[in-house]
Formats: C-alpha cells, sequence, structure tokens
C-alpha cells in the first residue's frame, strides 16, 4: 500500500468535493437528518466557496492519495483568527480507507505545517457524536469546549472543541 499525503491546490477542489460527498451520508446518517446533511454538503463544499478558501489562504488543503487515487482531505488554517494557533477546519476520508493509518498520516501533515509555523497547538471541531471523537483522543486530542453553532435554516453543529499540544505548547 503507497500511502502518499501531498500538498493540495485549486485544481483538487473536484476530488475534495466527490471525497465529501462520499463520506458524509455514511458519517453523518445516524447523527444528522438526510436534510441537514445536504444542506451543510451544499454550504460548505460548493466549488466556489472552496475556491475562494483556497485563494485567499483561509484553508491550505493537503490530499491523501492510497496507489494514486485520491481517498481524503485536510484543509488547515495558520494562525487561526480566533484560536490563535492552528486550525483544522475539515478532514474526511473514504469510509473504506479508515483503519488503514490515512487520518494519522493527515494529521501529521498538519502537524509538521503548525510546528513549521512555530504554532504551540491544533484545534478542531468535532460533532459530539462522531466516532472520530475516539480517534482524535487516541492521537492526543483533548477536548477543551463545547459548542453549539447556529449555522441557518434551523440547523446547529453541536461540537466539542478539541486541542492537541505541540511540543513546547
Amino acid at each position: 500500500m503507497t500511502l502518499v499525503v501531498r500538498a493540495g491546490s485549486a485544481a483538487d477542489i473536484e476530488a475534495v468535493r466527490q471525497i465529501a460527498y462520499a463520506t458524509w451520508p455514511e458519517t453523518f446518517r445516524d447523527i444528522l437528518s438526510t436534510a441537514q446533511i445536504t444542506y451543510m454538503l451544499e454550504w460548505l463544499y460548493a466549488a466556489a466557496r472552496l475556491q475562494s478558501q483556497v485563494a485567499n489562504g483561509e484553508h491550505v488543503f493537503h490530499i491523501a492519495e492510497l496507489e494514486g487515487k485520491a481517498v481524503g482531505f485536510v484543509a488547515h488554517q495558520i494562525d487561526h483568527p480566533t484560536t490563535g494557533n492552528t486550525k483544522i477546519h475539515k478532514i474526511y476520508l473514504l469510509p473504506e480507507t479508515q483503519g488503514k493509518g490515512v487520518g494519522r498520516a493527515m494529521i501529521d501533515a498538519v502537524m509538521v505545517a503548525a510546528r513549521g509555523a512555530a504554532q504551540d497547538s491544533i484545534t478542531l471541531n468535532v460533532n459530539k457524536y462522531n466516532r472520530a471523537v475516539g480517534f482524535y483522543e487516541a492521537i492526543g486530542f483533548a477536548k477543551v469546549a463545547e459548542e453549539v453553532i447556529d449555522i441557518g435554516s434551523g440547523y446547529v453543529m453541536d461540537d466539542y472543541v478539541m486541542r492537541l499540544a505541540l511540543e513546547g505548547g
């Protein structure tokens, strides 16, 4: 198995969208309504929105490839304006690739970027009922807060805020 996590670019936006649309229904089927999943995918993964996030530096993408096929992505931001550290905005991988080290490799890529920018920690939000909470805890993230975020149309995100301290942080 050849796993590569490489820097992403605007050219990868369609692959990001395909992974999100393939992943979200399975990831959130027992947590969110189908209507909310559709709403959030259309909102968060509109091509124009992703292009803008890449162009303005709000999201730096890394693409995970197994045997040359894009199977996951992570988007982060150094010096996030509200956290002051590196924030992971999005991280998803195809369900059939879970448990193969892909998620850890993507987190490692963000850790390298964060350390290179002298950041002391990485934060992310995760739905309280997402089984990924256990994965994050297993690799060193800790729950530091809870937030309920109104995202419009009567929907909310009910999340844990998790933090991974980097050496010296």
